[in-house]
């Protein structure tokens, strides 16, 4: 257990900061998987459509913080690809 008055505080900092950082890594995810589940099922346009949320999605977690810049672009790269391929 922390003993300063300074440790308990970060402790607290960090619980409130894992909650909120796991929930929006949860919605990082969830949107890719999204993504993922329209080319499973062979549906373009809904492959398109949550694309294009997933692409807002992982932007915002790369601009604060959540997710690298490069990892984002990388995420976006891959899904474009695989949606892109999808037959018509």
């Amino acid at each position: 257990m922390a003993n300063t008055k300074q440790a308990r505080k970060r402790a607290r900092q960090t619980v409130a900061r894992n909650l909120h950082l796991s929930a929006q890594r949860s919605q990082y995810r969830t949107a890719i998987k999204a993504v993922r589940k329209c080319i499973a099922a062979g549906n373009k346009e809904a492959a398109k459509e949550a694309f294009r949320k997933a692409e807002s999605v992982i932007d915002a977690m790369a601009r604060k913080g959540v997710l690298h810049g490069n990892a984002a672009a990388r995420h976006k790269s891959r899904l474009s690809a695989r949606v892109k391929a999808m037959a018509a």
